[in-house]
């Protein structure tokens, strides 16, 4: 059973690279990219962002011309949006 995390806050570099999901209070927060990535491509955990309406959008990894990254799918808004999500408080 693979379990899931949501994440509220995302760290990021100085160039707008989220660098670490995060959700204060939780044991496995920050989490870093790397680890994330290896989170999703094993199965072992799936992060989603959760919306106002009680649907949860995935973080899925994407393999870009810099090497894989994580991100959600693009949909008309940017509640969902890693890039656009508060910064890390943990």
């Amino acid at each position: 059973m693979t379990i899931e995390r949501e994440v509220l806050q995302t760290a990021k570099d100085r160039d707008g690279d989220i660098t670490a999901l995060c959700r204060s209070g939780q044991t496995w927060s920050p989490r870093r990219k790397a680890d994330a990535i290896r989170d999703i491509e094993t199965g072992s955990y799936r992060y989603h962002v959760p919306m106002k309406d009680g649907s949860k959008t995935p973080i899925h990894v994407v393999n870009g011309p810099k090497g894989k990254y994580l991100r959600t799918n693009w949909d008309k808004t940017d509640r969902n949006n890693l890039d656009d999500l508060p910064d890390c408080t943990c």
